[in-house]
């Protein structure tokens, strides 16, 4: 196959990037409605669920998400009263993050409506189909995984 033959709309890497801004773009109208929290910031509250104290590093890694995005999304939730930074119990100088009350009510609101976007995605497609799709998706990760060059999987995809 040469370049005048190349079918973008059915070259896998392009349909899964398409696929995958087009859920996110439509999942943030989800949590940016009533809250107006971005992508970033979303990752950033479900994170800290998750794991109640963390780092800004930790997030980078575990959200996948780039330092700076992390950093305006900690300082926007920090703003808004939805997370705290504390200097670190046994180095000052590493700031935790975690989530303050607020923080957990608003995502205890948003939640509801994330699994009900997803289950609504997700209506057409079998349990068989949907096992299938993702034993696909753990194969295409594996091939990455032991690409050198390939960014490793978020700790939270493992």
């Amino acid at each position: 196959m040469d370049y005048a033959t190349f079918n973008l709309s059915e070259y896998l890497p392009y349909r899964l990037a398409l696929l995958s801004e087009r859920v996110s773009r439509r999942l943030s109208l989800e949590y940016g409605k009533d809250h107006g929290l971005s992508v970033a910031e979303w990752r950033v509250l479900v994170h800290l669920a998750r794991s109640e104290e963390v780092s800004i590093r930790e997030i980078h890694t575990f959200a996948n998400l780039d330092k700076p995005r992390v950093s305006r999304a900690v300082s926007r939730l920090e703003a808004e009263g939805l997370l705290r930074k504390e200097g670190g119990k046994e180095d000052q100088r590493l700031i935790v993050i975690s989530l303050t009350d607020k923080g957990r009510k608003t995502l205890a609101a948003i939640v509801p409506d994330a699994l009900a976007f997803e289950s609504n995605l997700v209506q057409t497609v079998s349990p068989q189909e949907m096992d299938q799709f993702l034993s696909v998706v753990e194969k295409l990760h594996k091939v990455l995984d032991d690409d050198p060059l390939a960014a490793p999987r978020p700790p939270l995809d493992q």
